[in-house]
């Protein structure tokens, strides 16, 4: 007699099982899979999404031969590289094409695992109709790390929301030559200040379930002559104490799931290949645990343009035996030639499953390993998918709420610079408007917005966004003012024969808006942006001599900047009646430039890097020691005509009632202050009160000031409030001669002040007891807190 059995339930997959720990899930597929399938998840493909809703397809990139993706696909795949930032696509439809081509990767391979689509999303989620934000050049003038978290926020919820699972930023790089074309990524010119606001930029990307990339690490910006991807040449205490600290803080607080290594080398050590960068301060000192992600090509430039590899089998071995584990943005060296170099026993499978572990717990993160993973985003929940046309237009990536936030941001980024009582207008009968951003809608973008960065590809399709000119902003503004309106010369064009006609105008005006600034592009298509750097600081093009030719013809002038990096203005400095920057502030942008000139806008935003009195005077940042800084046995002054943290507003804060409670504590102590800050105008206002350490005798060279802390305080016309302050003694610490951290006793001076050259409290402090050495746990921040009087 025979006895029928029902078949057995067929068993989970221990790597499916939500109740593991994603590190126990991902082991667990390691163990099944191929060295092939092991590989293909370290990789990505870039792809372009389909307008009609289509699959993606392989980007034909100009370096590259587009793989072949049913020859991958098999496999698996690790990354989709842009699949909105490539091509305009309705958001809709371009959800629509991630969709569908992530139910073709899943089926293709035997796990059915997706894979994880990344966006650039620098200032707002890089696709067609998104909000376009102010450039981190203008994060950093806001001195607002909690506006920039609510941004971040946003952006993340919009990348979310059409299936993008990590989003490349934010920039952590620290200005230290204004030439270099991407200073208007960076946050600024201080350490503390690209640490503070980067790291509310993490958070709040990392809240909506974003994985956010901290770049470039480490030392992209400080290449010579400010040349991109020209070679490093720092020391070590320099890479410690100005390039690393923003990473290090982001890290800490921030807690980011990602991390791309920078393109250039430093003292000829590629970062690509920095073994004792990526792993041994990255992941074992720092704890940093999440991806580590190639730029672009730069595992192949290790044999291109670096010559540390031999081929690219060689270039995938360098890296991903100093840390990297992932290959973006699509595959060259983490596919054949690292299956090569594994049967030559050139790379042990060990450092494979290394970075598949790191890989494939990000994706159990994400969701993307459960048994009940679903392709479809949450834009696109509840429609009919079958018709791709009922779906165009129905998702939007520019909402109010949006626009609101990139508003409040353009309004506290502009930096009034200059005022000699001109501004506020007071409503003037003739304004002759004159420049080359004059009535330009992309002179507030940076080169990473999408209009710039992939728009200028497709002229005939439209911006996506609402992008008011200067002109349109100031006519909406000033709506009982004749508004002229002269270009004079173009941004960079040699042309100067509208110069007399823009004189002309500017006479019969009673006053003259200049708008002089820069035009974002990427490699040399513009004079600011990546690969657009610049040889002086001197005004693109003929602008310099529009600048003097109106200064001469006697009408009051406002200067107004729209540009990626700071300019020497000459004349300007001590003649114009104001000046006004803004650092491509973005869709809101020229209308928040308008408000202050009108004064509905109270301007509050402060400088982030410095502007230069002279063109030449770089590389040269506030960050400077003694012999950095005007001396008699130089010619050169590389002394700023307005230096970091300047700004002012329409309301004048008088800080009072200096109360040093306590002024010596030991090495591991700390200091106590208070004083009165009061709002003495008649409307509300903010002031920035930040705080610069000056260590006039070292065992290390020194800079003469650095910002160790600040705050942001509003208050309403004739309020006040008491600051009491807390400075633990870790925040004097600094690289010592034996390359370790340390805090020296001796005698310090606190600058309690409105700027770098504004100190408005000077308080001489004094450190007791034995040198103390410090590592990554130190104390980072001092603490405010504020009573109202």
């Amino acid at each position: 007699m025979s006895t029928t059995h029902d078949p057995a339930p067929e068993e989970t997959p221990a790597w499916r099982d939500t109740t593991l720990t994603p590190e126990a899930r991902a082991d667990a597929l390691i163990a099944a899979m191929t060295l092939r399938e092991k590989t293909a998840q370290l990789i990505g493909v870039w792809v372009a999404a389909g307008e009609g809703g289509d699959e993606v397809a392989p980007y034909q990139h100009e370096m590259e031969e587009p793989p072949e993706l049913d020859a991958l696909l098999p496999h698996g795949l690790g990354q989709l590289t842009r699949p909105f930032g490539t091509a305009p696509v309705d958001p809709a439809l371009g959800a629509l094409s991630l969709l569908r081509t992530q139910r073709r990767i899943a089926a293709a391979n035997r796990f059915g695992i997706p894979a994880l689509a990344h966006e650039e999303c620098l200032a707002g989620f890089a696709a067609w109709g998104a909000t376009a934000y102010p450039v981190p050049l203008s994060w950093g003038a806001t001195f607002n790390p909690e506006l920039v978290r609510a941004m971040a926020t946003a952006i993340g919820r919009d990348l979310r929301a059409v299936g993008v699972h990590q989003g490349l930023a934010p920039v952590l790089d620290v200005v230290r030559d204004a030439r270099w074309g991407r200073v208007e990524e960076t946050i600024g010119e201080d350490p503390y200040l690209v640490g503070t606001v980067a790291t509310a930029y993490v958070q709040g990307l990392e809240s909506a379930g974003v994985v956010a990339t901290l770049k470039h690490f480490a030392g992209y910006s400080a290449s010579r002559a400010g040349r991109n991807l020209a070679p490093v040449s720092m020391g070590p205490r320099e890479r410690a104490d100005v390039i690393l600290p923003p990473f290090e803080m982001a890290v800490r607080e921030g807690r980011p799931r990602s991390v791309m290594h920078a393109y250039t080398d430093t003292d000829g050590m590629p970062s690509a290949a920095d073994e004792a960068l990526l792993t041994g301060l990255l992941r074992d000192t720092w704890g940093f645990a999440g991806t580590l992600v190639a730029d672009y090509f730069g595992i192949a430039f290790l044999k291109a343009l670096h010559g540390v590899a031999e081929d690219w089998s060689d270039a995938a071995a360098l890296a991903l035996g100093s840390g990297v584990d992932v290959e973006l943005p699509t595959v060259k060296t983490f596919g054949q030639p690292l299956l090569d170099a594994v049967a030559a026993g050139t790379v042990p499978e060990r450092l494979i499953d290394r970075a598949l572990h790191r890989v494939l717990v990000q994706k159990a993160q994400l969701g993307l390993l459960d048994p009940g993973w679903d392709p479809v985003p949450d834009v696109l929940a509840d429609t009919d998918l079958s018709d791709p046309e009922a779906l165009r237009g129905l998702v939007d990536l520019d909402q109010p709420a949006n626009r609101a936030l990139a508003a409040e941001l353009a309004e506290q980024a502009v930096v009034l610079v200059r005022n000699d009582g001109l501004l506020p207008l007071h409503r003037p009968a003739r304004i002759a408007l004159i420049g080359p951003n004059a009535d330009e809608p992309t002179a507030v973008l940076g080169c990473y917005s999408f209009p710039v960065h992939v728009g200028s590809q497709h002229p005939k399709m439209p911006l996506g966004i609402e992008l008011p000119t200067l002109r349109e902003a100031l006519a909406a503004e000033f709506t009982g003012s004749e508004l002229w309106t002269v270009d004079g010369v173009s941004v960079d064009g040699e042309d100067a024969s509208g110069i007399a006609e823009a004189v002309r105008v500017a006479r019969q005006a009673d006053v003259v808006v200049l708008a002089l600034g820069d035009r974002a592009g990427l490699f040399g298509r513009g004079t600011s942006g990546e690969g657009c750097d610049a040889e002086s600081l001197d005004l693109p093009g003929r602008q310099r001599e529009l600048l003097d030719a109106l200064l001469d013809c006697g009408t009051p002038l406002v200067v107004t900047l729209l540009a990626g990096r700071p300019y020497a203005l000459g004349r300007a400095v001590t003649e114009a009646g104001a000046i006004v920057q803004c650092f491509f502030p973005g869709e809101a942008g020229t209308q928040a430039l308008a408000g202050v000139l009108s004064g509905r806008v109270n301007p509050s935003g402060r400088l982030p890097v410095s502007i230069p009195a002279h063109p030449g005077a770089q590389p040269s940042t506030y960050l400077a020691a003694r012999l950095a800084q005007a001396s008699g046995v130089s010619s050169t002054d590389p002394t700023p005509a307005f230096g970091f943290g300047h700004g002012l507003g329409y309301d004048e804060f008088s800080w009072s009632g200096l109360v040093p409670e306590t002024v010596e504590a030991g090495t591991d102590g700390e200091f106590r202050l208070a004083f009165e800050l009061r709002n003495a105008g008649d409307r509300a206002g903010s002031e920035v009160v930040q705080l610069y350490l000056h260590d006039p005798v070292a065992s290390v060279v020194q800079p003469v000031q650095r910002l160790v802390g600040y705050r942001r305080i509003e208050l309403a016309a004739g309020a006040g409030c008491r600051v009491s302050l807390t400075l633990p003694a870790d925040l004097a610490s600094f690289t010592g001669r034996e390359g370790h951290r340390i805090v020296e006793p001796g005698g310090l001076e606190l600058r309690i002040s409105a700027s770098s050259t504004d100190a408005r409290f000077t308080v001489p402090l004094s450190l007791t007891g034995p040198v103390r050495p410090l590592d990554h746990t130190r104390r980072l921040h001092p603490t405010f807190a504020l009573r109202e009087l």
